[in-house]
C-alpha cells in the first residue's frame, strides 16, 4: 500500500531504532532521563531559546503554548483554516476558557492589517485580545507558507499591541527545506514555537515545545496536569534527536514529490482544481465522472490510500517513507484514469 493519508504514518528507519534501543534513560518527571535533556536543549539551541518541552503530541504542545500564554475573559486570534481550531477538539475552550477570533486569511495565511482589525479595544463586555496564532505551513491551506519577510510585519503588531505570538510549526522544516531561513531568526520572532518530530522528520511519537525559562517551567506544570508527564521517555526521545540529525535536509525530496504529482493533476481531464503545491501537502478536488468517494475507492484497489480534507476535496502527504519509485506509481495511476 502506498500511503499518502498523512507524513504522521512514517515507521523508524534501522538506524533510528538503533538509536532507540541504545538510549540512555531515566525518570523524566524527576528531570533524569538524559536522552530527553539532550534532545530538549539540542532543539531549544537550534531556535536560539534557552528551554524546550517534550511532549507526547503536537495538539498537546499547542494547547499548553494557549494555556500559558491567556487567562480568563481573553482571546486567541488566528486563522479559520488553523489546525488549533478546527482539529484540535477545541481544546482552546474546555483546557484554556478562551474565546476565539477567526482571520479569512487565503490559503491558511493571514496580514498584519487583518490582525490590527481583529484586536479589541479595551472594554467591559469584550474580551482580552492576547494570543496571535501563526500555522506554518497550513495544513487545510495546502502546504502554504509564510515567508519571515510575510511574518514580521504580524510580529510587529504583536509588539507594538503587547500580544503573545505562537507559532505552530508542525510542519515547519518542510517550509525552511524551501525558504532556507534561519530557525534562530524563527526563535527571535515568536515566544513560543511548536515543532512536530512525527511528522515529516519521521519520528514515531513526540512534539517540543520551545520558549523562554519562565514559559517552560510553567508549561512543564501544564504538561503534568493534561497527563503528559512520561518517564522513559528518552527513547522516545532519542528518536527525535535522530531524526533532527539525519532527516531534515532530505525533507526537499519530499516537497518536490508533492509538486511532481501536482503538476500530473494539472494535465488531467477529470481535475477540478489543485491547489498551489508549496511543501509536502497537495489539495485537489475531481470532476463527473468521478466523485470524491468514487475517486478515492479506484485509488485503494490501486493500492493508493488517501483522504478527504473539507468538503469535496482529496488530500495526499508525501513523506519519509514515500519513494520515487512510489511517485512514479502513483503517476502512473493517475495518468490511467483520465482514460476511464
Amino acid at each position: 500500500m502506498i500511503d499518502l493519508i498523512s507524513d504522521t504514518v512514517t515507521k523508524p528507519s534501522e538506524g533510528m531504532l538503533r538509536a532507540m534501543i541504545n538510549a540512555p534513560v531515566g525518570d523524566d518527571v524527576f528531570r533524569e532521563d538524559p536522552s530527553v535533556n539532550a534532545l530538549e536543549e539540542k532543539i531549544a539551541a537550534l531556535f536560539g531559546h534557552s528551554k524546550a518541552l517534550f511532549c507526547p503530541s503536537g495538539t498537546m504542545t499547542n494547547q499548553i503554548a494557549v494555556k500559558v500564554h491567556t487567562g480568563d475573559l481573553d482571546e486567541i486570534i488566528l486563522d479559520a483554516s488553523s489546525h488549533i481550531y478546527l482539529f484540535e477538539v477545541g481544546g482552546y475552550s474546555f483546557n484554556s476558557r478562551v474565546g476565539v477570533h477567526l482571520l479569512e486569511g487565503m490559503n491558511g495565511k493571514f496580514k498584519a492589517e487583518d490582525l490590527v482589525a481583529a484586536i479589541k479595544p479595551k472594554a467591559d463586555w469584550l474580551p482580552n485580545s492576547r494570543l496571535v496564532i501563526i500555522e506554518n505551513s497550513s495544513n487545510r491551506g495546502g502546504g502554504n507558507y509564510y515567508t519571515l519577510d510575510e511574518i514580521l510585519p504580524i510580529a510587529e503588531v504583536c509588539k507594538d499591541k503587547g500580544l503573545k505570538l505562537h507559532l505552530d510549526g508542525a510542519r515547519l522544516f518542510n517550509v525552511l527545506a524551501e525558504t532556507k531561513e534561519s530557525t534562530k531568526d524563527y526563535g527571535k520572532i515568536f515566544d513560543t514555537i511548536s515543532i512536530c518530530l512525527s511528522k515529516g522528520l519521521g519520528a514515531p511519537v513526540g512534539s517540543c515545545l520551545i520558549g523562554d525559562e519562565a514559559t517552560i517551567a510553567k508549561a512543564r506544570r501544564l504538561r503534568k496536569v493534561m497527563g503528559g508527564g512520561m518517564r522513559q521517555a528518552g527513547f522516545l526521545a532519542a528518536a527525535g534527536i535522530y531524526a533532527l540529525d539525519h532527516n531534515i535536509d532530505r525533507l526537499k525530496e519530499d516537497n518536490d514529490r508533492a509538486k511532481r504529482i501536482g503538476a500530473c493533476l494539472l494535465s488531467l481531464s477529470y481535475i477540478e482544481e489543485v491547489r498551489p503545491v508549496k511543501t509536502n501537502i497537495l489539495i485537489f478536488s475531481v470532476k463527473s465522472p468521478w466523485t470524491t468517494e468514487s475517486f478515492l475507492k479506484e485509488l485503494s484497489k490501486n493500492n493508493i490510500r488517501a483522504t478527504t480534507i473539507g468538503t469535496g476535496a482529496i488530500r495526499f502527504v508525501t513523506h519519509l517513507d514515500f519513494t520515487q519509485e512510489m511517485c512514479d506509481e502513483v503517476i502512473r495511476v493517475l495518468r490511467s484514469l483520465d482514460h476511464l
